[in-house]
């Protein structure tokens, strides 16, 4: 039984309350002209900028500034910063990876802008690694026809951005909130964004929910791996955004794409949480793919062998297991010796060996885990959603940019590139709007309709249900199976609160949870109705790609009654984003 979705045009509208987190109210406030939501390199590139714009800005990250996703990304960032690379080759490598569903503009203002926003990172502080002649050192990854990956301290790019921009944010004085965790979004008489809730743990000048109040607030905040049992994303990472997001009656596009990494170190078949990633700049640097007995099973399914894009790996190495009856493949470097493993992948190194493994002298178990979600929050090429007010940039938004399948090393570069566009739409914006410029007074939240919380165990249910109905491999009847199971969770919660009023204790595992759950079943929903498979979603029973029917993009909201709303777009590229008020359905 899939859940109960309401079809219609999403410019049908009535008045009607939205959705919320059972939370108790908010027993502090502070004001800001803009609230970053997020402390990756999406999230403090728009709070750097918004600062030099003279705007107040408050950043609030889950943990501390530097635990996002952004300081775990080891292969680097995407840019044709080399000779003889252009704008144009690195777009058609990426409308390539994302197997006819890119919004083609999107991927034009990426790859354009993309270089000198790098360049703009390493004014910040950011140390990209040099070659001998002292310009950029650049690898290669799958997808990539070229040598335009900038990469810092080998494989450890991720952490030496987050490094510097933390110190730009710390060095530039900016309010911060930190280990404080987003429930809602505020809105106010108007219906516009108005701040947001947000409850912070521990001790410090806030406590327990409070509220930002802001005209402006920006989703920053990673990716949902957490919905699945293996991941190479931190515990962080429970897709509060994009719930935060359809609680609001925002849009959310392409859920069903996550990408599963192909190489991440296999630690046996009940492994749960975050698993070392295993770069695919390794595989770049010539690494090969091999099963048990040593074969390249990837030469001859692709012209680029293992440095295809990541979800033909991923299929190759899922097929080569099945015929096989492996667990997992093997990453054989063997023969890049000592030296080369200690300069250019010594994070790898290091968690391979803390594991019992010497990539030096053995292949590297390995298997795909869940990795990025292509998909998330509509955006406009702005990154405003269709709530005004309402930005989101990173893993969190879909701004049609990786289609239906991410190219590797992209995300960095989206990030930097799009927090960019946003601030310049909000410095925009008060200039043209001076009435938006003043911190609005938010609506308080009507006692109901609460949404229900699940005790924090349905975490792990919720993670089984997903792994084994809308993995890497999914079927009709997976995805129905797992629609039923997610839905007798959905309705166990709602019904518990409707007939006696009780529901889980308020806290950041019942609230990651609840979330979990959201994403969980607008993500099942589109894979169920996707019936094709194409980049990262991957049909056994349509095991074709098919154009006619599929090459456009699904999008969902959720309705006030929590049943989700559900349509199609008429092409592969996103219409604009008709912004409404998120009281309106």
């Amino acid at each position: 039984m899939r859940p109960p979705v309401a079809h219609h045009h999403p410019q049908t509208r009535a008045l009607r309350a939205r959705p919320r987190l059972y939370a108790p109210a908010p027993g502090w406030s502070i004001d800001a002209d803009v609230v970053v939501v997020g402390s990756g390199v999406a999230g403090l590139t728009a709070a750097l900028r918004c600062e030099a714009a003279g705007l107040r800005t408050v950043v609030v990250t889950k943990a501390r500034l530097d635990d996002g996703s952004t300081r775990w990304a080891q292969g680097g960032i995407a840019a044709a910063l080399g000779e003889g690379d252009t704008p144009e080759q690195h777009l058609d490598d990426t409308l390539v990876a994302g197997a006819g569903l890119c919004d083609e503009e999107a991927v034009r203002i990426l790859v354009t802008e993309g270089p000198d926003a790098v360049r703009r990172l390493i004014e910040t502080g950011a140390h990209f690694d040099e070659s001998s002649e002292g310009g950029l050192e650049l690898g290669r990854e799958g997808g990539h026809h070229r040598r335009r990956i900038a990469h810092a301290g080998g494989d450890a790019t991720g952490a030496e951005i987050s490094r510097a921009l933390v110190e730009a944010v710390r060095a530039r004085g900016l309010r911060t909130i930190e280990n404080a965790l987003v429930l809602d979004l505020l809105t106010d008489a108007e219906g516009r964004t108005a701040g947001v809730t947000l409850h912070v743990m521990g001790e410090g000048q806030h406590d327990g929910v409070g509220a930002v109040h802001a005209p402006a607030v920006v989703l920053a905040t990673g990716g949902m791996g957490q919905v699945f049992s293996a991941t190479t994303n931190p515990s962080v990472s429970t897709g509060d955004g994009v719930a935060l997001a359809l609680r609001a009656g925002a849009e959310v596009s392409d859920l069903e794409f996550v990408q599963f990494h192909p190489t991440v170190l296999f630690l046996g078949a009940d492994a749960e949480g975050q698993q070392p990633l295993v770069s695919e700049a390794v595989r770049g640097e010539g690494a090969h793919l091999v099963d048990a007995d040593g074969v390249r099973f990837m030469v001859g399914q692709h012209e680029l062998a293992e440095l295809a894009p990541r979800d033909i790996v991923a299929k190759g190495i899922m097929r080569r297991m099945q015929e096989q009856d492996a667990e997992h493949m093997f990453l054989d470097a063997r023969h890049f010796g000592a030296a080369m493993w200690e300069h250019r992948f010594p994070t790898i190194l290091a968690a391979c060996r803390s594991h019992g493994i010497d990539p030096v002298t053995e292949p590297v178990p390995v298997a795909p885990a869940a990795h990025y979600a292509s998909g998330g929050v509509r955006t406009d090429s702005r990154g405003r959603t269709t709530v005004p007010g309402l930005y989101a940039c990173g893993e969190v938004a879909c701004t049609g940019v990786h289609g239906a399948n991410r190219l590797a090393s992209n995300s960095l570069l989206e990030g930097l590139v799009y927090a960019e566009r946003i601030v310049a739409d909000i410095t925009g914006s008060r200039t043209e709007n001076a009435l938006h410029a003043r911190v609005p007074q938010p609506v308080p939240h009507p006692q109901k309709p609460a949404q229900p919380l699940l005790a924090p165990e349905a975490r792990f249910a919720i993670q089984r249900i997903m792994t084994e109905g809308a993995g890497v491999l999914r079927s009709a009847d997976s995805l129905a199976r797992a629609a039923g199971q997610l839905q007798r969770l959905h309705t166990d919660a709602r019904d518990a609160l409707d007939e006696n009023g009780k529901t889980a204790e308020p806290g950041v595992d019942t609230w990651e949870a609840t979330n979990l759950l959201c994403v969980a079943r607008v993500l099942v929903t589109a894979a169920a109705q996707r019936e094709e498979t194409r980049g990262c979603h991957w049909r056994e029973d349509h095991a074709e790609r098919d154009d006619t029917a599929w090459r456009r993009h699904i999008v969902v909201r959720l309705n006030p009654d929590r049943t989700l709303a559900v349509h199609t777009t008429d092409t592969a590229d996103f219409p604009p984003t008709r912004q409404h008020r998120p009281q309106e359905q």
